[in-house]
């Protein structure tokens, strides 16, 4: 059905739609859907960037790092 819709179907379909919401609206509908896409690109780099440094980084055994957490004689009350 969406097949047979070609040029003139489509040049039909956004001049109803700039008569319905004017230029004005569809520019600044435009404006943030770039802007959301920028921000979506910008996160995936960053959330790629922070795998690739999580990777490259020594990871610790559990034991490792073991703190001593008994009580010494003076915190008891």
């Amino acid at each position: 059905m969406l097949n047979n819709i070609g040029l003139p179907g489509l040049l039909l379909i956004a001049v109803v739609v700039l008569v319905l919401f004017g230029r004005g609206k569809i520019s600044s509908l435009m404006g943030e859907v770039g802007k959301g896409i920028t921000a979506f690109k910008r996160g995936v780099k960053d959330g790629t960037e922070e795998i690739e440094n999580a990777a490259d980084e020594p990871r610790e055994t559990p034991g490792e790092k073991a703190r001593d957490v008994t009580p010494s004689s003076t915190d008891r009350s």
